[in-house]
């Protein structure tokens, strides 16, 4: 195991819009919504609804793009995961860009449910293409087993102790496939992470509030 780098490029903190909402791990949702934009490829410039929850953590369309150009090698045909998806605002992305397919695991009812209702606008909702699963992440990864993906999405709720036990899972049920790329978001005063020694980190950056950054899995 190699620990994840103690030291991070530092930029600028990017401005949290909440018209582009994300995460949520609660299992209670406000009334009121928002939308989020999926950026370019086949849907490009849709705006899609999505549900308020609790515990909500926006994701800007700035830090989206920045993801995405890391990603642009590996997108075409990839088979992705969205492990804590929230609106599901990554691997709808993804699959706008052309991923082959996308699973999406969220804990909240609501949330889940409105996801799928945006698959459904977007008619991505067989199931060859895009399926949600609703519920624990840590419960439903090691049913993948025997699977693999290309590329991954670990952006948990901050504070819940989640990205620990999320890589571990995946690492135990070999989930990342050979060359395949995960995308990880956390808060930035997390203590430093152990990872893979076949898992390098090829892109990486850090604000006063998080740090984010891609691994490649080389075997």
């Amino acid at each position: 195991m190699i620990p994840l780098s103690a030291t991070m490029k530092r930029v600028s903190r990017p401005l949290r819009a909440s018209s582009t909402a994300k995460k949520s791990h609660s299992t209670h949702a406000k009334a009121k919504g928002g939308h989020i934009r999926i950026i370019s490829g086949q849907w490009r410039g849709r705006k899609l609804p999505v549900l308020d929850a609790e515990g909500l953590r926006p994701t800007t369309d700035r830090n989206k793009e920045t993801l995405f150009n890391w990603l642009m090698p590996y997108l075409n045909e990839a088979k992705c995961l969205d492990v804590f998806a929230g609106s599901g605002g990554l691997g709808l992305e993804a699959l706008s860009r052309y991923a082959l397919s996308c699973d999406f695991i969220e804990l909240d009812k609501s949330a889940s449910a409105q996801l799928k209702k945006n698959l459904a606008l977007l008619t991505a909702n067989n199931a060859q293409t895009a399926s949600v699963h609703q519920g624990d992440a840590l419960a439903i990864l090691p049913t993948f087993s025997g699977k693999s993906f290309d590329i991954m999405f670990v952006d948990p709720p901050f504070h819940k102790g989640l990205v620990a036990p999320t890589l571990s899972a995946i690492a135990t049920n070999n989930l990342l496939s050979n060359n395949g790329v995960l995308y990880v978001e956390h808060e930035a005063n997390l203590a430093p992470i152990s990872l893979p020694d076949h898992w390098q980190i090829i892109k990486e950056k850090r604000t006063s509030a998080l740090c984010y950054y891609l691994i490649k899995a080389v075997w």
